[in-house]
């Protein structure tokens, strides 16, 4: 068994450290390519104030180390003391039907987890964000969404626990199949349900209709060969300052989200290289590439946690009940370190896509420039690091870094 516990602590501890280690290397790369780099931020991205972004990268990496951490060493804690089992246990005896004893235990850990991170998003909101001018909350706003984003997580991990539990009860042999249909139906439904029915818990949507703003939007839509009726603004500053935009949706649920920050910091021209970009993801079907992708890697680690869930000693690690409950939960804390370690795989796909979509967007604009003005406005307005690490970037990037981007799209 000490063996199993020492295999288990370097896995999930080191895979905790590995990645704080690597991202002091970032911070540390930013700052030095940072000062190296001062006049080509300036120039071309609009930076005049360097210290700034290393401040805002620097604080922003910190609390989120510190908050991984954290919770790590709560985890660790509920492990080792024997409470999560004696939970698990409590949960089982006192509901009398696995099922429902399964979903209350995930259900449970959900909260806990959503608990733990409130004083570190109370910390970045109030602290950090607004320190930078981004911040548009009240903490009776902060306290409302917190409260309305953790009830409908528990709604969303209630319905996927019973319907994945039920396959592990269904299919003992091959659940692990079962349950990655389940998860592949579950991500295509958030498609649809988190723009039209979680976001407008917090956001109001306005729909761009008969505007110079719809003219330029439809003018994109002509030239890239798209059709989408529902097209909004969505009023991100009731929140933050930060912007972006989004395409979410298939078929007849496409919708097409524009950030209001967005909207007033980015140009005509600007804008459009960006909704033709976003565009680009569904005419060149990235997102069901993506989706695909999601799929076979949900179905590779629940293939590994079926292997696991049969064995005994998972269980007798941290003196456990041998339910699926239990045994899924404790399977998720191997396999999440190896999806983190795999994550460069997944990303050589994500990045491909992103400079497909950059190409389609110079071909409908007829012109670079306007896209890597938006993204020079862009990162120059929500303080990004330009300057990744290779190895951080190789882990958590999705997009080429800015310069490349610029460089490719000014210079063809």
């Amino acid at each position: 068994m000490l063996a199993y516990h020492a295999a288990f602590l370097l896995l999930v501890a080191g895979s905790t450290l590995f990645f704080a280690g690597l991202a002091a290397l970032n911070v540390r790369h930013a700052d030095e390519t940072v000062r190296e780099r001062t006049d080509w931020l300036a120039e071309t991205v609009g930076v005049e104030d360097p210290d700034r972004l290393l401040d805002y990268h620097r604080l922003t990496t910190a609390a989120s180390q510190l908050e991984s951490v954290v919770l790590l060493g709560f985890v660790l804690l509920v492990l080792y003391t024997g409470l999560f089992g004696d939970a698990v246990s409590v949960v089982y005896d006192a509901t009398g039907n696995d099922l429902l004893a399964g979903v209350a235990v995930f259900v449970g850990a959900t909260v806990v987890v959503q608990a733990l991170g409130v004083p570190f998003d109370a910390f970045d909101t109030f602290a950090v964000e607004d320190a930078f001018g981004f911040n548009e909350q009240s903490p009776k706003l902060f306290a409302r969404d917190k409260l309305v984003s953790t009830a409908f997580s528990t709604v969303l991990v209630a319905v996927l626990a019973a319907a994945v539990l039920f396959t592990v009860q269904q299919f003992p042999q091959w659940w692990w199949v079962a349950a990655t249909g389940v998860v592949a139906v579950f991500l295509l439904a958030t498609q649809v349900i988190v723009p039209r029915v979680f976001l407008p818990l917090f956001y109001d949507f306005e729909p761009v209709e008969n505007s110079d703003l719809r003219d330029a939007v439809d003018d994109v839509f002509e030239r890239a060969g798209f059709t989408c009726d529902d097209v909004y603004v969505m009023n991100a500053s009731s929140r933050s300052g930060h912007s972006n935009a989004f395409f979410t949706g298939f078929g007849r649920t496409k919708r097409v989200v524009l950030f209001d920050t967005l909207v007033e910091q980015l140009d005509e021209a600007e804008l459009q290289s960006v909704l033709a970009h976003e565009l680009a993801h569904w005419k060149k079907r990235h997102i069901w590439q993506g989706m695909a992708s999601n799929v076979v890697q949900v179905a590779v680690l629940l293939f590994v946690a079926s292997v696991l869930l049969d064995t005994t000693w998972l269980y007798a690690m941290f003196g456990a009940p041998e339910t699926p409950a239990a045994g899924l939960l404790l399977a998720s804390l191997w396999v999440q370190p190896i999806s983190q370690f795999t994550q460069p795989l997944t990303n050589k796909l994500w990045l491909a896509n992103e400079r497909e979509a950059d190409a389609f967007a110079v071909d409908v604009m007829g012109d670079g420039d306007p896209l890597a003005g938006a993204l020079a406005n862009l990162t120059s307005e929500n303080l990004g690091n330009p300057f990744p690490h290779p190895l951080y970037e190789a882990f958590h990037y999705q997009h080429p870094p800015v310069p490349e981007r610029i460089r490719y799209l000014t210079e063809g």
